[in-house]
């Protein structure tokens, strides 16, 4: 009888302490690595935009060709709030130094780590790049934080993963927290080596993290390398629309402020140490996804379908290609109560509206 009163409680004083925690976290001086980036800035106009968030946001990105051209999206955050409550700096992931003087100087409390090289086809041509940012990088910033922070409980590292650590499943099932890792590309083996530093830094040396997982990410302002803005920007140009293989690989689509919302919740409310999957329910097929993307354009830009259909050309697939990504949010949704809110066809509107605004010639 007394072994059971202990345990329970033990388990009313963990589950006491978790809320504690939870609600110790300061979130008065954000890091957010990466912040130049498609995800990035997306999340952090969100972020400036909740009214519980009053705090400042400290960019740091190395400015590479991918989020350079995102400076509009941060040249509207900084004049509204720059001076007071967003900051800029320009560094590499890797520079243990710059790093450590940016922790000193803003006071960061908490990380929220978006930085890394993420199109799967050039991992696979020059996968070195991927291991030094994704892996090392993860890896300076960690020592980093860990070395500033001491043994805080006020703090937290959040990592942004993928879904694409879990390898590939078959016609049915989803991924989830507790789905064993399983990469397949130099892309998806780098995040999960970063990862599992993460992982190892909460158990070795207490640091207080969380994990995200996502599915694909799709919305404004996104590099024209990844598969939607590269269709529209090919059909503008009157391009043919390559397609790998057969096109019948499926994918699990989440509109970016979706996944913003998403990482809030977390970074508000997470168990320390906890993981958690954020999908949208939204599968497709990536042909069928082409195919809406050319009727929705031809209706919007009052473009011929028949015209863009014809564009379609079916290349050789690439290697190590996933057949289907898939994953199950019910975690996220019963503890944190987040559920995606932007259905596929309604965020494919909003997307392609924001590229015929900047990108029609």
């Amino acid at each position: 009888m007394e072994r059971v009163s202990f345990l329970l409680l033990f388990l009313y004083t963990k589950t006491k302490n978790t809320a504690i925690l939870d609600s110790m976290r300061l979130l008065n001086n954000i890091l957010v690595t990466g912040g130049a980036g498609f995800i990035g800035t997306n999340f952090i106009q969100y972020l400036f935009n909740q009214d519980d968030f009053t705090g400042r946001v400290i960019v740091y990105d190395l400015l590479t060709l991918e989020s350079a051209g995102r400076s509009n999206y941060l040249d509207r955050i900084r004049n509204d709030f720059g001076g007071s409550r967003y900051f800029f700096e320009k560094g590499d992931i890797s520079d243990a130094g710059k790093l450590s003087r940016v922790f000193d100087e803003f006071e960061i409390d908490t990380v929220i780590h978006f930085a890394a090289e993420t199109h799967v086809d050039t991992s696979i041509l020059n996968p070195d790049i991927f291991v030094r940012t994704n892996i090392n990088g993860t890896f300076t910033l960690l020592e980093t934080a860990r070395v500033s922070w001491g043994d805080r409980r006020d703090v937290l590292f959040h990592q942004i993963s993928t879904d694409e650590v879990f390898g590939s499943l078959g016609i049915s099932g989803k991924f989830s927290e507790l789905s064993p890792y399983q990469p397949r590309n130099p892309y998806s083996a780098t995040k999960a080596a970063a990862d599992h530093l993460v992982k190892s830094y909460y158990h070795t040396y207490g640091l207080p993290v969380t994990i995200s997982y996502s599915s694909n990410n799709y919305g404004p302002n996104q590099h024209e390398e990844k598969l939607i803005p590269a269709m529209i920007s090919r059909m503008l140009k009157g391009n043919t629309l390559p397609v790998y293989g057969d096109g019948l690989q499926v994918r699990e689509w989440l509109y970016v402020d979706d996944h913003a919302g998403a990482i809030w919740k977390i970074v508000k409310k997470g168990e320390e140490g906890a993981t958690y999957a954020v999908g949208s329910g939204c599968e497709v097929k990536n042909i069928d996804l082409v195919q809406m993307l050319c009727c929705m354009l031809a209706e919007k830009a009052g473009l011929s379908r028949k015209k863009l259909l014809g564009l379609l050309s079916f290349v050789q697939d690439r290697p190590g290609h996933d057949r289907r990504y898939a994953l199950n949010y019910t975690k996220i949704g019963k503890e944190l109560g987040w559920i995606p809110e932007t259905d596929l066809e309604t965020g494919l509107r909003h997307t392609i509206q924001w590229y015929l605004d900047t990108l029609k010639p």
